[in-house]
């Protein structure tokens, strides 16, 4: 859809991009609208997780995992990421839905099948890693601004 055809509105239209997680407008169109907990493959190959209702460009595919776990699904997409956003599409190769086939993922197992708690349990851990982080730089940002006052 050109940027011309669209008419303003509250639903996020993904498109290939980096800038703001490839939203390029909110629109009010009658279009497809896709679940949340699915994930966007670019025309470049980025694979994007999408926690809210959203309509596509035919320049995105949509990979179907509103049936797993959140955390789980945010494993699958960095999965797909990590295979299918490393060089081999650009401008002149755009990936396609046909090109998901392709793609080379490995994900954790038990038993010959998808072990969606091991992942979720991994992603968990690295949110939790991460927010440990965050709340140590703020105490230390919050420490020296409080030195400096002292002074």
């Amino acid at each position: 859809m050109k940027s011309a055809d669209r008419i303003p509105g509250t639903l996020p239209f993904v498109t290939a991009g980096e800038a703001d997680e490839g939203i390029s407008d909110f629109i009010g169109n009658n279009v497809t609208i896709f679940s949340e907990n699915t994930t966007t493959i670019d025309m470049f190959g980025s694979a994007k997780y999408r926690n809210y209702k959203y309509g596509g460009d035919d320049h995105v595919a949509i990979v179907h995992t509103e049936a797993l776990p959140k955390l789980a699904s945010i494993f699958v997409t960095s999965a797909i990421h990590k295979s299918s956003h490393n060089g081999q599409f650009d401008y002149s190769k755009n990936f396609y839905a046909k090109d998901a086939d392709a793609l080379y993922i490995q994900l954790p197992s038990r038993n010959g099948l998808p072990d969606y708690n091991r992942m979720a349990t991994f992603i968990s851990a690295i949110q939790k890693e991460v927010i440990k982080d965050v709340v140590f730089f703020a105490d230390r940002k919050i420490g020296a601004a409080k030195d400096v006052m002292n002074k």
